[in-house]
């Protein structure tokens, strides 16, 4: 096993370790309000769906082109993992509450136990199996993503889903063993670290997309980290002082993101994995990877430009873009 099947292997537990403290804290919800029987239903039900969903990506991303798939994947991760950074900065610069799990489950089991009862489909609470099955449908959507991202690109799909298969079994376990929400969890930080994970990586693959040959090979991974890294520091730093000043003056801070549009559920989805919460952010970085396969196309697979342009393009855009989010 190499340093890269160690860094898949970390990035993919970790993401996945997080989106299933979220699906827990909601099953949680589901059952101890409503009906335990009919959580565990929603749960079987959106397990089965997430293992369709497999079996027919699964095989069909090794259809795809190496470097299509590079590109497109690159991208996706680029827009996934900026917003897990962008929302990790904002709270630990206190422009955005800290996530709590408490907090979450208190408010998904007022909502389930003044929701009306229905049976349907032989489901004896409904809307305990809705609400657990949306809940671990979602949350394991973007676990299948990352691990047919993660696994297809390094081709170590199997090592990835051991690796996400770990994260979920642990995570549920922990879950029905305290049966309450894991709010000890470091969700805050791990959300950081898989930000800063699934940047690296977008960067390296989708500029690899555009044509672009690493000189180092593999190993520039752990210089972009060492960037995206130290551009987010500095942002922490600079935004908690912006956070005080402002607190001092007697506003109450808050962060003003891009508003979203209102579109139907499915398109909504779609929307957030290609386009996320910050519009003109994914515009900056899909229009700085066709400028870098332009500049491969004319100079070069190994030009300066071409090399660094979609690196120096995340880390101009996401630090603009979080400046002007802290803005009174």
């Amino acid at each position: 096993m190499n340093a890269n099947d160690i860094a898949l292997i970390l990035a993919v537990f970790i993401a996945s370790a997080v989106e299933s403290v979220e699906a827990v804290t909601i099953v949680l919800a589901a059952g101890t309000a409503r009906d335990w029987r009919s959580a565990r239903q929603g749960v079987a039900a959106a397990l089965l769906t997430l293992a369709v969903i497999v079996a027919l990506l699964g095989p069909a991303i090794a259809f795809f082109p190496i470097d299509s798939l590079r590109l497109v994947v690159g991208a996706l991760l680029l827009v996934f993992g900026l917003q897990w950074l962008r929302k990790a900065t904002l709270r630990a610069s206190g422009f955005k509450a800290l996530h709590d799990e408490d907090a979450i489950f208190r408010e998904e089991l007022a909502a389930a136990k003044a929701a009306r009862g229905e049976k349907r489909l032989g489901i004896d609470d409904w809307y305990a199996f809705t609400l657990a099955f949306k809940g671990v449908l979602l949350e394991g959507i973007e676990v299948v993503f990352i691990v047919l991202t993660f696994g297809a690109l390094q081709g170590r799909i199997g090592i990835a889903a051991g690796a996400a298969l770990a994260a979920v079994v642990i995570v549920s376990i922990a879950g029905i063993l305290v049966h309450k929400p894991l709010s000890r969890v470091p969700e805050n930080t791990m959300k950081f670290v898989v930000g800063l994970t699934l940047t690296t990586f977008g960067i390296f693959w989708a500029t690899e997309g555009t044509g672009v040959i690493w000189a180092w090979g593999d190993a520039t991974l752990a210089v972009i980290l060492a960037v995206v890294a130290a551009k987010s520091a500095g942002l922490v730093w600079l935004l908690r002082r912006r956070h005080a000043a402002q607190v001092a003056a007697g506003s109450t801070p808050k962060a003003k993101l891009a508003s979203q549009p209102k579109l139907p559920k499915i398109l909504q989805f779609v929307y957030d994995f290609v386009i996320g919460d910050d519009w003109p952010t994914a515009l900056g970085l899909y229009a700085a990877l066709a400028v870098s396969w332009l500049v491969v196309s004319s100079q070069g697979p190994t030009n300066a430009v071409a090399v660094w342009l979609v690196a120096a393009a995340v880390v101009a855009i996401h630090a603009f873009r979080l400046v002007r989010f802290s803005r009174k």
